[in-house]
Protein backbone atom coordinates (compact mmCIF):
# COMPACT_ATOMS: atom_id res chain seq x y z
CA UNK A 1 0.00 0.00 0.00
CA UNK A 2 1.07 3.59 -0.64
CA UNK A 3 0.70 6.43 1.87
CA UNK A 4 1.36 10.13 1.32
CA UNK A 5 2.88 13.07 3.16
CA UNK A 6 0.05 15.17 4.69
CA UNK A 7 0.54 18.19 2.43
CA UNK A 8 -3.23 18.79 2.55
CA UNK A 9 -6.01 17.54 4.87
CA UNK A 10 -7.23 15.14 2.18
CA UNK A 11 -3.74 13.69 1.69
CA UNK A 12 -3.34 12.91 5.39
CA UNK A 13 -5.36 9.69 5.43
CA UNK A 14 -5.21 8.82 1.75
CA UNK A 15 -4.09 5.23 1.14
CA UNK A 16 -3.78 3.73 -2.34
CA UNK A 17 -2.32 0.67 -4.00
CA UNK A 18 1.22 1.04 -5.30
CA UNK A 19 0.35 0.11 -8.87
CA UNK A 20 3.91 0.63 -10.13
CA UNK A 21 5.04 -2.47 -8.25
CA UNK A 22 2.21 -4.63 -9.60
CA UNK A 23 1.09 -3.53 -13.07
CA UNK A 24 3.25 -4.26 -16.09
CA UNK A 25 1.37 -2.30 -18.76
CA UNK A 26 -0.36 1.07 -18.75
CA UNK A 27 -2.46 0.97 -21.95
CA UNK A 28 -4.93 -1.83 -22.73
CA UNK A 29 -4.97 -4.05 -25.82
CA UNK A 30 -6.87 -1.94 -28.35
CA UNK A 31 -8.60 -4.86 -30.07
CA UNK A 32 -10.15 -5.93 -26.75
CA UNK A 33 -11.63 -2.55 -25.77
CA UNK A 34 -14.66 -0.51 -26.75
CA UNK A 35 -16.67 2.44 -25.47
CA UNK A 36 -19.66 2.04 -23.22
CA UNK A 37 -22.45 4.07 -21.70
CA UNK A 38 -22.74 3.34 -18.00
CA UNK A 39 -26.22 2.95 -16.55
CA UNK A 40 -25.21 4.81 -13.34
CA UNK A 41 -28.06 3.28 -11.36
CA UNK A 42 -30.84 4.06 -13.86
CA UNK A 43 -33.13 1.62 -15.62
CA UNK A 44 -34.28 1.68 -19.25
CA UNK A 45 -36.80 4.41 -18.40
CA UNK A 46 -34.13 6.61 -16.87
CA UNK A 47 -35.44 6.24 -13.34
CA UNK A 48 -33.09 5.78 -10.39
CA UNK A 49 -33.10 2.17 -9.21
CA UNK A 50 -29.81 2.29 -7.28
CA UNK A 51 -29.10 5.42 -5.28
CA UNK A 52 -25.75 7.21 -4.93
CA UNK A 53 -24.54 6.54 -8.47
CA UNK A 54 -23.82 9.02 -11.25
CA UNK A 55 -21.15 11.14 -12.89
CA UNK A 56 -17.53 10.06 -12.81
CA UNK A 57 -14.83 9.78 -15.41
CA UNK A 58 -15.45 8.12 -18.74
CA UNK A 59 -14.28 4.52 -18.84
CA UNK A 60 -12.96 2.37 -21.66
CA UNK A 61 -14.47 -1.08 -21.39
CA UNK A 62 -12.18 -4.13 -21.52
CA UNK A 63 -13.77 -7.31 -22.92
CA UNK A 64 -13.20 -9.91 -20.20
CA UNK A 65 -13.48 -13.62 -20.97
CA UNK A 66 -16.01 -15.12 -18.55
CA UNK A 67 -17.14 -17.93 -20.88
CA UNK A 68 -13.79 -19.78 -20.96
CA UNK A 69 -14.82 -21.67 -24.07
CA UNK A 70 -11.24 -22.34 -25.24
CA UNK A 71 -10.67 -25.76 -23.72
CA UNK A 72 -7.37 -27.67 -23.55
CA UNK A 73 -5.41 -24.75 -25.07
CA UNK A 74 -2.79 -23.31 -22.69
CA UNK A 75 -2.57 -19.53 -22.35
CA UNK A 76 0.35 -17.43 -21.11
CA UNK A 77 0.01 -14.28 -19.01
CA UNK A 78 1.43 -11.44 -21.12
CA UNK A 79 0.72 -8.53 -18.76
CA UNK A 80 -0.97 -7.51 -15.51
CA UNK A 81 -3.29 -4.53 -16.05
CA UNK A 82 -5.68 -2.19 -14.24
CA UNK A 83 -9.37 -2.26 -15.12
CA UNK A 84 -11.51 0.76 -14.12
CA UNK A 85 -14.66 -1.35 -14.39
CA UNK A 86 -13.78 -3.86 -11.65
CA UNK A 87 -11.79 -4.10 -8.43
CA UNK A 88 -9.58 -7.05 -9.44
CA UNK A 89 -6.56 -6.90 -11.74
CA UNK A 90 -6.89 -8.35 -15.23
CA UNK A 91 -4.32 -10.21 -17.30
CA UNK A 92 -3.79 -10.23 -21.04
CA UNK A 93 -3.68 -13.91 -22.03
CA UNK A 94 -2.20 -15.22 -25.25
CA UNK A 95 -3.25 -18.71 -26.24
CA UNK A 96 -1.09 -21.20 -28.09
CA UNK A 97 -3.14 -20.58 -31.25
CA UNK A 98 -2.29 -16.86 -31.09
CA UNK A 99 -5.64 -15.49 -29.85
CA UNK A 100 -5.58 -12.89 -27.08
CA UNK A 101 -8.16 -12.45 -24.32
CA UNK A 102 -8.49 -10.66 -21.00
CA UNK A 103 -9.07 -12.65 -17.82
CA UNK A 104 -9.60 -11.77 -14.16
CA UNK A 105 -6.27 -12.69 -12.61
CA UNK A 106 -5.88 -14.80 -9.48
CA UNK A 107 -3.53 -13.87 -6.67
CA UNK A 108 0.20 -14.63 -7.09
CA UNK A 109 -0.02 -15.32 -10.84
CA UNK A 110 2.77 -13.37 -12.56
CA UNK A 111 3.70 -12.51 -16.14
CA UNK A 112 4.90 -15.63 -17.95
CA UNK A 113 2.72 -18.05 -15.98
CA UNK A 114 0.67 -20.56 -17.95
CA UNK A 115 -2.97 -21.41 -17.25
CA UNK A 116 -5.39 -23.77 -18.96
CA UNK A 117 -9.10 -24.63 -18.97
CA UNK A 118 -9.24 -28.41 -19.05
CA UNK A 119 -10.66 -31.42 -17.23
CA UNK A 120 -7.07 -32.67 -16.88
CA UNK A 121 -5.62 -29.37 -15.62
CA UNK A 122 -3.47 -29.35 -12.49
CA UNK A 123 -4.92 -27.87 -9.27
CA UNK A 124 -2.98 -24.62 -9.63
CA UNK A 125 -4.05 -20.94 -9.37
CA UNK A 126 -5.66 -19.78 -12.62
CA UNK A 127 -6.44 -23.24 -13.99
CA UNK A 128 -10.11 -24.05 -14.58
CA UNK A 129 -11.90 -27.37 -14.04
CA UNK A 130 -15.39 -28.79 -13.40
CA UNK A 131 -16.37 -28.65 -9.74
CA UNK A 132 -16.57 -32.44 -9.51
CA UNK A 133 -12.83 -32.69 -10.32
CA UNK A 134 -11.70 -30.07 -7.78
CA UNK A 135 -10.61 -31.44 -4.37
CA UNK A 136 -12.72 -30.57 -1.33
CA UNK A 137 -11.29 -27.63 0.59
CA UNK A 138 -9.88 -25.84 -2.48
CA UNK A 139 -10.31 -22.07 -2.82
CA UNK A 140 -12.09 -21.16 -6.06
CA UNK A 141 -13.42 -18.11 -7.94
CA UNK A 142 -15.09 -17.30 -11.31
CA UNK A 143 -17.78 -19.88 -10.56
CA UNK A 144 -20.57 -20.83 -12.94
CA UNK A 145 -24.14 -21.10 -11.62
CA UNK A 146 -25.05 -23.64 -14.29
CA UNK A 147 -22.87 -25.60 -16.74
CA UNK A 148 -21.69 -23.56 -19.76
CA UNK A 149 -23.35 -20.46 -18.27
CA UNK A 150 -20.17 -18.43 -17.85
CA UNK A 151 -18.49 -17.28 -14.65
CA UNK A 152 -21.00 -15.38 -12.51
CA UNK A 153 -19.93 -15.72 -8.88
CA UNK A 154 -16.87 -14.61 -6.85
CA UNK A 155 -15.14 -12.13 -9.16
CA UNK A 156 -14.29 -9.16 -6.87
CA UNK A 157 -10.84 -8.28 -5.59
CA UNK A 158 -9.42 -10.52 -2.88
CA UNK A 159 -12.43 -12.80 -2.49
CA UNK A 160 -12.69 -16.57 -2.74
CA UNK A 161 -15.18 -19.34 -2.20
CA UNK A 162 -14.41 -22.76 -0.78
CA UNK A 163 -15.56 -26.13 -2.06
CA UNK A 164 -16.69 -27.97 1.08
CA UNK A 165 -18.57 -31.06 -0.21
CA UNK A 166 -19.80 -33.03 -3.23
CA UNK A 167 -23.12 -34.80 -2.90
CA UNK A 168 -25.97 -35.94 -5.16
CA UNK A 169 -24.75 -34.23 -8.32
CA UNK A 170 -24.15 -30.92 -6.55
CA UNK A 171 -21.09 -29.25 -5.11
CA UNK A 172 -21.56 -27.33 -1.87
CA UNK A 173 -19.76 -23.99 -1.97
CA UNK A 174 -19.11 -21.67 0.96
CA UNK A 175 -19.44 -18.18 -0.50
CA UNK A 176 -17.55 -15.05 0.64
CA UNK A 177 -20.78 -13.93 2.36
CA UNK A 178 -20.68 -17.12 4.53
CA UNK A 179 -23.68 -18.54 2.63
CA UNK A 180 -23.41 -22.23 1.74
CA UNK A 181 -24.93 -22.92 -1.64
CA UNK A 182 -25.32 -25.92 -3.92
CA UNK A 183 -24.12 -25.65 -7.53
CA UNK A 184 -24.27 -28.43 -10.15
CA UNK A 185 -20.98 -30.31 -10.06
CA UNK A 186 -20.70 -30.11 -13.86
CA UNK A 187 -20.31 -26.32 -13.61
CA UNK A 188 -16.76 -24.98 -13.93
CA UNK A 189 -14.68 -22.83 -11.59
CA UNK A 190 -11.16 -21.42 -11.48
CA UNK A 191 -8.69 -22.41 -8.79
CA UNK A 192 -7.30 -19.73 -6.48
CA UNK A 193 -8.15 -16.37 -4.93
CA UNK A 194 -8.98 -13.22 -6.90
CA UNK A 195 -6.07 -10.77 -7.19
CA UNK A 196 -5.72 -7.34 -5.52
CA UNK A 197 -6.47 -8.57 -2.00
CA UNK A 198 -5.38 -5.21 -0.53
CA UNK A 199 -8.25 -3.42 -2.29
CA UNK A 200 -10.31 -3.14 0.92
CA UNK A 201 -7.53 -1.06 2.53
CA UNK A 202 -7.90 1.82 0.05
CA UNK A 203 -8.88 5.19 1.57
CA UNK A 204 -9.94 7.77 -1.02
CA UNK A 205 -9.03 10.60 1.35
CA UNK A 206 -11.50 13.13 -0.06
CA UNK A 207 -15.01 13.33 -1.43
CA UNK A 208 -13.75 14.36 -4.86
CA UNK A 209 -12.15 10.99 -5.55
CA UNK A 210 -15.49 9.30 -4.86
CA UNK A 211 -17.10 11.58 -7.45
CA UNK A 212 -14.41 10.66 -9.99
CA UNK A 213 -15.38 7.02 -9.40
CA UNK A 214 -19.06 7.77 -10.05
CA UNK A 215 -20.09 7.53 -6.38
CA UNK A 216 -22.53 10.25 -5.30
CA UNK A 217 -23.03 11.41 -1.70
CA UNK A 218 -25.15 9.52 0.82
CA UNK A 219 -27.40 11.81 2.86
CA UNK A 220 -28.64 10.76 6.32
CA UNK A 221 -32.37 10.12 6.44
CA UNK A 222 -32.67 12.17 9.64
CA UNK A 223 -31.30 15.21 7.76
CA UNK A 224 -34.13 15.07 5.20
CA UNK A 225 -37.67 16.44 5.28
CA UNK A 226 -40.61 14.20 6.32
CA UNK A 227 -41.77 14.00 2.70
CA UNK A 228 -38.42 12.55 1.63
CA UNK A 229 -37.71 9.95 4.31
CA UNK A 230 -39.46 8.16 7.21
CA UNK A 231 -36.78 9.52 9.59
CA UNK A 232 -36.97 13.11 8.30
CA UNK A 233 -38.22 16.26 9.99
CA UNK A 234 -38.05 17.76 13.45
CA UNK A 235 -36.10 20.61 14.96
CA UNK A 236 -32.57 19.44 15.67
CA UNK A 237 -31.51 15.81 15.91
CA UNK A 238 -34.42 13.46 16.58
CA UNK A 239 -34.72 9.78 17.37
CA UNK A 240 -36.28 7.43 14.86
CA UNK A 241 -39.59 7.57 16.76
CA UNK A 242 -40.52 4.06 15.68
CA UNK A 243 -39.90 0.52 16.78
CA UNK A 244 -37.40 -0.22 14.01
CA UNK A 245 -35.34 2.02 11.75
CA UNK A 246 -36.51 2.20 8.12
CA UNK A 247 -34.84 3.04 4.83
CA UNK A 248 -36.04 5.64 2.34
CA UNK A 249 -38.62 3.16 0.99
CA UNK A 250 -40.09 2.49 4.44
CA UNK A 251 -38.65 -1.04 4.59
CA UNK A 252 -36.89 -2.36 7.67
CA UNK A 253 -33.09 -2.50 7.85
CA UNK A 254 -30.46 -3.93 10.25
CA UNK A 255 -30.96 -7.67 9.94
CA UNK A 256 -34.04 -7.57 7.72
CA UNK A 257 -34.08 -10.54 5.35
CA UNK A 258 -34.16 -9.30 1.77
CA UNK A 259 -34.16 -12.57 -0.15
CA UNK A 260 -37.53 -13.27 -1.74
CA UNK A 261 -39.43 -16.23 -0.23
CA UNK A 262 -40.27 -17.54 -3.72
CA UNK A 263 -36.89 -17.04 -5.38
CA UNK A 264 -36.21 -19.82 -7.89
CA UNK A 265 -32.91 -20.85 -6.31
CA UNK A 266 -34.02 -21.03 -2.67
CA UNK A 267 -33.82 -24.82 -2.70
CA UNK A 268 -30.09 -24.55 -3.49
CA UNK A 269 -29.30 -22.61 -0.30
CA UNK A 270 -27.94 -24.98 2.35
CA UNK A 271 -27.14 -22.29 4.93
CA UNK A 272 -28.15 -18.62 4.82
CA UNK A 273 -25.49 -15.93 5.08
CA UNK A 274 -24.87 -14.51 8.52
CA UNK A 275 -25.91 -10.88 9.04
CA UNK A 276 -25.90 -8.32 11.82
CA UNK A 277 -23.45 -7.66 14.63
CA UNK A 278 -22.62 -11.34 15.16
CA UNK A 279 -21.33 -11.49 11.58
CA UNK A 280 -17.98 -9.98 12.70
CA UNK A 281 -15.37 -12.64 13.37
CA UNK A 282 -17.31 -15.47 11.67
Amino acid sequence: MKTYKPTTPSRRKMVTIDYRKILTRSKPEKSLTHGQKRSVGRNSQGRVTTRHKGGGNKRLYRDIDFTFDKRNIPARVMSVEYDPNRSAFIGLMQFKDGEKRYMVLPKDVKVGAEVVTSETAAIRPGNRLPLKLIPVGTFIYNIEIKPQGGAKLVRSAGVFAQLIANDGGYAQIKMPSSEVRKIPELAWASVGTVSNDEYHLINYGKAGRSRWKGIRPTVRGSAMNPVDHPLGGGEGAQGAGMKRVKNVYGKGIRGKKTRGPKKYSNFLIVSRRKTGKKRKGN
